[in-house]
C-alpha cells in the first residue's frame, strides 16, 4: 500500500457561527451529545485505517488542543501512528497562515520528514462519513496526480458554489466560480459537481505546487493551486463522493450526506437530521462509528419527566420536565417543570424549574433561570441572548458563569 500522510486544516475562525466561536475555533465547536465537529474527519481517517495525522490549528486553538490531547492519543504501536497538533510556526515571518495552501507550505518540512507517497489535505469543519480508502483507490487506479472530492448537487443550486468541470473519465478540465449557468456532470445533466475541499496529492506534485504558489503569493488550494495544476495539464481528477460506500448505512439515510455547518442555521439543522426513527444521518452505526469525547463521570440519571425524540449524554441529571427534539450534553441538569423543545443544551448547563426553551442553543456553563422563557418573544429575547438571523437564540458560553457556579455549588 502507498504510504499516506493526512494533514487536517483545523484553523478556521468560524465567524458565521458566532457566538459559539467566541472562545473556540470552528472545528472545536461541540456537536451532538458528545462530539466536536473535528471528531467527524478524524473518525473517518481512523475508520479508513489512516493513522498518520497532522492537525494544523490557528485561531483560538486551546480548546481544540485540549480536546485532541484528551481524546485522540494513540498508544505507542509505531512511529507512524499519531495525531499531532501543529500551531503556526511563523518561520516565514510574523504572519499567521494566509490561506489553506500557505498553511501546508509553512509545514512543508513535515511532509519531507515523513516521506509519504500520498498526502491527504482535508478540512475539519464538515459533518459526514467517508471511506477515504475508496478515494485513494480511485486516485491510484486513474494514475492521478491530484484528486478532488466532489459532491454532486442539483444544477439549480450550483450557482452558489465553485463548480468542477470534468469529462466522462472524471478528469477535471476547468472550474467555474459561482457560475450563472453551471456545467452539468458528464453523465447527469440535472446535477453538477462542487468541490468539498478535500484533496489527495502525490507528494512530489504537492511540494512542487506549494513552492510555485508561494513564489506567486497565492495562498489557497481551491482558488489558486488546483486551477493552476489543471491549466498546466496535470492529471487532476474528481472523485464522486456520492459513490462512496459506508458499511452499516441504513436505507432511510441520505446517500452521500455531507453538511458544511458554517452557520447557526445549518449547524442547528444538522442536529435535527440525527433525530427521529428514520433520521437523515444515523449516528448509531457500529460499523462506522464516530469516536466521541471521553467522559469520566456517572451515567445519565432520569428521576422523572417526559422525553421524546431526544439524545441525552452521560452525566446528565433529569429531575423532571419535558424534553422534545433536543440534545442534552454531559453534566446538564434539567429541573422539574422545565420544558426544552427543539434545542441544544451544551455541557454543564442548569435548566431550572418551570423555564421554557424553544429553538435555543445554550452554550457551556450557563443557567436558565427559574420561570424564564426564551425563544417565544424576539422583543424580550434580545435583552438576554444573541439572536441569529435564522431566529435561533444563543446564550453564549459562560455568559451566566457566576450564577452557574452558585447553582452547581447549591446542588
Amino acid at each position: 500500500m502507498a504510504k499516506v500522510l493526512a494533514i487536517i486544516l483545523a484553523g478556521g475562525k468560524g465567524e458565521r457561527l458566532f457566538p459559539l466561536t467566541s472562545f473556540r475555533s470552528k472545528p472545536s465547536v461541540p456537536f451532538g451529545a458528545r462530539y466536536r465537529i473535528v471528531d467527524f474527519v478524524l473518525s473517518n481517517l481512523v475508520n479508513s485505517q489512516i493513522y498518520s495525522i497532522y492537525l494544523l490549528v490557528q485561531y483560538k486553538s486551546q480548546s481544540l488542543i485540549e480536546h485532541i490531547r484528551q481524546n485522540w492519543f494513540f498508544s505507542s504501536v509505531g512511529r507512524d501512528h499519531f495525531v499531532t497538533v501543529v500551531p503556526p510556526q511563523m518561520r516565514m515571518g510574523p504572519e499567521w497562515f494566509q490561506g489553506t495552501a500557505d498553511a501546508v507550505f509553512q509545514n512543508i518540512g513535515l511532509i519531507k520528514e515523513h516521506k509519504p507517497d500520498i498526502v491527504l489535505i482535508f478540512g475539519a469543519d464538515h459533518i459526514y462519513r467517508m471511506d477515504i480508502r475508496q478515494m485513494i483507490k480511485f486516485h491510484i487506479e486513474n494514475d492521478a496526480e491530484v484528486t478532488v472530492a466532489a459532491r454532486p448537487i442539483p444544477i439549480k443550486q450550483a450557482s452558489a458554489f465553485g463548480v468542477i468541470v470534468a469529462n466522462s473519465n472524471q478528469k477535471i478540465t476547468g472550474f467555474q466560480e459561482k457560475p450563472k449557468q453551471p456545467q452539468p456532470m458528464p453523465d447527469n445533466p440535472q446535477m453538477a459537481y462542487v468541490s468539498m475541499g478535500n484533496y489527495i496529492f502525490n507528494s512530489d506534485i504537492l511540494v512542487d505546487a506549494l513552492v510555485r504558489a508561494e513564489k506567486k503569493k497565492q495562498h489557497d488550494f481551491g482558488a489558486h493551486v488546483i486551477p493552476e495544476l489543471v491549466e498546466r495539464g496535470a492529471r487532476v481528477y474528481a472523485y464522486d463522493f456520492d459513490k462512496n460506500e459506508i458499511p452499516g448505512i441504513k436505507p432511510y439515510e441520505e446517500r452521500g450526506y455531507w453538511r458544511d455547518v458554517g452557520t447557526i442555521s445549518t449547524y442547528f439543522d444538522a442536529h435535527m437530521d440525527m433525530l427521529g426513527e428514520k433520521p437523515v444521518f444515523e449516528i448509531y452505526n457500529k460499523m462506522w462509528p464516530i469516536y466521541p469525547s471521553r467522559y469520566e463521570g456517572p451515567p445519565v440519571k432520569i428521576l422523572d419527566g417526559q422525553i421524546r425524540n431526544s439524545v441525552i449524554a452521560d452525566g446528565a441529571l433529569i429531575y423532571g420536565g419535558k424534553i422534545e427534539n433536543s440534545f442534552i450534553r454531559s453534566g446538564c441538569i434539567i429541573e422539574e417543570g422545565a420544558q426544552v423543545k427543539d434545542s441544544l443544551i451544551m455541557d454543564d448547563v442548569v435548566v431550572k424549574r418551570n423555564s421554557r426553551l424553544y429553538r435555543v442553543i445554550v452554550d457551556k456553563k450557563n443557567v436558565v433561570y427559574e420561570g424564564e422563557e426564551i425563544g417565544f418573544s424576539r422583543e424580550k429575547d434580545r435583552f438576554r441572548c444573541h439572536i441569529d438571523s435564522s431566529g435561533i437564540c444563543i446564550i453564549p458560553r459562560a455568559a451566566r458563569y457566576n450564577d452557574w457556579i452558585k447553582e452547581i455549588s447549591r446542588i
